[in-house]
């Protein structure tokens, strides 16, 4: 109860707004507080100050008074390390579950003067320190987890920095209406449901006797077996082995065909058959409750099938 009143009142007193285009730091987007490193620094303040004032030390006095500018100038410095700041989201690139959705969030510096030890963290405590340099921009990716399918909000974001001394904390809340599209975790490697057909259009009862056609670059979900190991040795990167298939050769893949398995596996089946079926080349349509994708094969259809999958 005491948690939820807090981020209430935390909602109230600072009044976050969801911002579509950029953003600009101003005095009233930007908090300041001491650490407890300031802290401790205003207390030996105090401390001195009380001695030099009980044996009228003139000298102390001059050290005290210098160590207290200095700490203004610090809050000062902290402050002008965000004001004016621009901050624009981008489009992070879909993820399936279980890997890291990186946002892109631009950071543009009009002033003459760089900045330094920004702190870019989300609220689950993730995290990304930079520098930005004077009249330059620069892109920054928030790695998050994406833990279940569907839409990921980057949510509220906390930019801040404790530069030049570490004695005050200076942060502004960001959140902007970027989201990131969470693919179902593929299942295990599993056989396409190849059926035997009549007509010639329809499918073959086997799946050992494509041709091979020539190697593309691997895309995270595909099956370890094809995977082009002798390519990776001879230093040419991370290639996946492609298959040319006989003309003719559709697939379906079908909900009711799983009807034997739990919803969100039924999800994660379908979502492997789709990344073998293109790997395989394949001419490949997927039927939902609701939903009918006729069969085709590319990028553009593997992403559309995979999309299908994430919002259903």
């Amino acid at each position: 109860m005491l948690n939820v009143l807090r981020q209430k009142f935390r909602t109230w007193l600072f009044r976050p707004h969801i911002a579509s285009g950029t953003v600009t730091l101003n005095q009233r987007r930007i908090f300041i507080l001491p650490t407890r490193q300031g802290l401790f620094f205003a207390f030996v303040l105090l401390l001195m100050l009380i001695g030099d004032i009980n044996y009228n030390l003139s000298l102390g006095y001059a050290l005290t008074f210098l160590l207290s500018t200095l700490a203004i100038l610090t809050m000062l410095h902290a402050f002008r390390n965000m004001v004016q700041l621009e901050i624009r989201a981008g489009h992070p690139a879909p993820v399936f579950a279980g890997e890291f959705a990186h946002f892109v969030f631009h950071f543009h510096n009009s002033a003459k003067l760089p900045r330094y030890h920004l702190v870019l963290q989300h609220s689950n405590k993730h995290s990304v320190l930079f520098d930005l340099a004077a009249r330059q921009s620069t892109e920054i990716k928030l790695p998050l987890p994406a833990v279940q399918r569907g839409w990921l909000s980057s949510g509220r974001l906390t930019l801040y920095t404790e530069f030049p001394l570490g004695l005050f904390h200076a942060w502004s809340y960001l959140q902007f209406d970027t989201r990131c599209l969470v693919y179902p975790q593929p299942a295990a490697p599993l056989p396409l449901p190849l059926r035997a057909a009549q007509d010639g259009t329809g499918t073959l009862n086997t799946a050992g006797d494509e041709d091979f056609s020539g190697l593309r670059s691997y895309v995270a979900g595909d099956a370890l077996p094809r995977i082009a190991w002798k390519a990776l040795a001879r230093e040419q990167g991370l290639q996946v082995k492609q298959f040319s298939t006989p003309q003719g050769r559709q697939l379906w893949l079908d909900w009711a065909s799983l009807a034997h398995l739990a919803y969100e596996s039924r999800l994660q089946v379908l979502a492997r058959w789709v990344l073998d079926a293109e790997a395989q080349g394949l001419q490949y349509g997927l039927r939902l409750p609701g939903i009918e994708l006729p069969p085709n094969q590319g990028t553009h259809h593997r992403n559309e099938c995979l999309r299908a999958l994430a919002l259903s």
